[in-house]
């Protein structure tokens, strides 16, 4: 199933001839041709009389030029049978902007949504700031979730605009509502070296300057942001640059414009667009920048089709990329604007929804990159971390407040420990004790890792000797609630990536977690997993002699507790680390 932008393969003038479109429609021209049965998700405008289901069918196919078949109504027996009907069509559902569940997130939606699917396919950027059910609730109920394309290309920009990898950097910043934009700044502020304000905004920032301007055109509820925003620049040395002109339009004649001042903006007029000594002054600052985002547009109270000072902003951002200058246009306005002043020279880069870019900058994790199995690369330098990244591994999934994995790395300096927990304050907490102790060999992530367990352990140099799952979730009170974090895209990653003899512990204190967690590893093993020593009842004891914080607690109140232990050996007598790992002190 593949979730495809609307915004993007929907645009007759985007589908070929951007990146974007290119990619979006690579993706299922891909799939398909690689042998794959696919059907299309998406939602579009419910108000255009031209968009339904079969209009939409019918423009796919002729972009695609494969045959797309419409399906009326979303059922779990409708989808099963598409799954085995499929041949030479690709299927696409109706309109998800019916069905208030896509917006709920609705799991039972999202479990009929993926009916039949084996592998999900997230190719809509725009919508991955956004919890729907068609991107993340899918996610829990397919085989394995990936990104498409445009999606992972879409992704690549956005972690480009927050490396200073060029400098100077400069941010431009249109648009208004400063309010919902304030937390940005702080990450603005420690890539860039200065902020060109555009738009409304700059009235806030100019206020904040003590700059005078007519108190209208001032959110005072902002002024707090405002103020921070002008402390921030000041602390780091960077640079504000507000417009210091405007054409401003006669609001008695309309048709009355003339330049003001910024200072100096008179009663009875209205700001439209940059002034011309504004326009010169930002075409001056940015000259001898390497690096530039523009993001917001640069709008006003009003319009006026006499003034064009964004179209002049594009102009000459364009000259400038044709200089060795990376641009990135961020927004619908500034990406049509770039298109249009485009030469053939230069090389703009363009993300048309800058509600998910505001989300990145203010440091908000994106649902919807979360949800899949490709995210962010983990770009994590090893010997930064461990004193000796070549050291066997070993990974604890769930790791809570790692009293576990604190101690085992404490008592075993010849390996390497990784906790993978998806709660970021006991992740700091965890880092604050190994900074305390002065281990170097242990390290915790923030991470869900059922989507990035492959990812990140591939990347380590270190033998993957032993991987513990202990007691998921013991704040929910149904069972069945405690291992939905246990997929086959997890298990499989474990298995592939096990050392020869490796291990894997498995404990629970409820035994339907416990043996559920048994019987999938053994489903999904490959074939590759054997009970250690011929185990056939639960362990007795703790392999480790170290016990986790909730083992603790379990024991204490004389309940007991479910172990397994599993080796991916064939002959498991060969004696390697993972044997080491699991011999008690003493």
């Amino acid at each position: 199933m593949v979730r495809f932008d609307s915004n993007i393969l929907l645009k007759q003038e985007s589908n070929q001839t951007t990146p974007s479109g290119f990619n979006a429609l690579f993706t299922i021209k891909y799939l398909y041709e690689a042998g794959a049965k696919v059907i299309l998700v998406s939602d579009w405008n419910v108000n255009d009389p031209e968009l339904h289901t079969e209009s939409v069918a019918d423009f796919l196919s002729a972009t695609l030029q494969i045959q797309v078949v419409p399906m009326q109504g979303i059922s779990c027996n409708k989808l099963k049978r598409v799954k085995d009907r499929i041949k030479e069509n690709i299927h696409i559902l109706e309109n998800l902007s019916y069905f208030k569940e896509e917006v709920a997130n609705c799991l039972d939606f999202a479990r009929v949504l993926s009916s039949g699917v084996d592998i999900f396919v997230n190719d809509s950027f725009s919508t991955s700031h956004k919890v729907l059910a068609s991107t993340v609730g899918v996610t829990r109920f397919c085989y394995a979730c990936i990104a498409g394309f445009h999606f992972e290309e879409r992704l690549r920009l956005l972690k480009n605009i927050g490396e200073a990898n060029k400098k100077p950097y400069v941010a431009i910043i249109g648009g208004g509502n400063l309010n919902d934009k304030a937390a940005s700044f702080h990450f603005l502020a420690s890539k860039c070296e200065g902020f060109v304000f555009v738009g409304m905004i700059s009235f806030q920032i100019m206020y904040a300057l003590g700059v005078s301007v007519p108190l209208n055109l001032v959110d005072h509820k902002a002024l707090d942001e405002a103020l921070d925003i002008v402390r921030l620049a000041r602390d780091t040395n960077l640079q504000i640059l507000y417009p210091k002109d405007f054409w401003c339009r006669n609001k008695q004649n309309p048709s009355q414009l003339q330049v003001f001042p910024a200072h100096g903006i008179s009663d009875g007029w209205v700001p439209v667009d940059l002034g011309p000594g504004s326009l010169d002054e930002i075409s001056s600052f940015l000259t001898n920048c390497k690096k530039i985002i523009w993001i917001g547009p640069v709008k006003f109270v009003d319009s006026s089709k006499y003034t064009n000072g964004a179209s002049k902003l594009a102009e000459v951002l364009d000259k400038l990329s044709q200089s060795n200058c990376e641009i990135t246009a961020v927004g619908t306005t500034a990406c049509q604007l770039m298109r249009q002043k485009k030469s053939s020279f230069s090389f703009i880069s363009m993300i048309e929804n800058a509600a998910v870019v505001w989300e990145f900058l203010k440091g908000r994790k994106l649902s919807g990159v979360v949800a899949v199995d490709r995210a962010y690369p983990f770009e994590i330098n090893w010997n930064d971390i461990y004193s000796d990244p070549a050291q066997p591994l070993v990974v604890d999934i769930g790791s809570g407040n790692g009293l576990f994995l604190l101690e085992m790395a404490r008592r075993k300096r010849d390996l390497n420990f990784l906790g993978l927990e998806i709660n970021e304050k006991l992740v700091l907490r965890c880092l604050d004790s190994i900074h305390q102790y002065g281990l170097k060999n242990g390290y915790f992530i923030a991470t869900n890792a059922t989507s990035t367990f492959r990812s990140i352990v591939s990347s380590n140099p270190g033998e993957l000797v032993l991987v513990s799952i202990q007691c998921p979730n013991p704040d929910f009170n149904k069972p069945g609630h405690r291992w939905r974090m246990l997929q086959r895209s997890l298990i499989e990653a474990i298995v592939d990536l096990l050392a020869s003899d490796g291990k894997v512990f498995l404990q629970s204190d409820v035994e339907a977690v416990a043996i559920s967690m048994k019987e999938q590893f053994l489903r999904y093993g490959k074939g590759k997993l054997d009970l250690v020593h011929g185990q056939s009842e639960w362990l007795e004891e703790n392999p480790f002699g170290v016990r986790s914080d909730w083992e603790k607690h379990v024991l204490e109140r004389g309940a007991p507790m479910y172990r397994i232990m599993f080796s991916k050996s064939s002959d498991i007598s060969e004696v390697s680390a993972a044997n080491d790992v699991i011999q008690k002190d003493g």
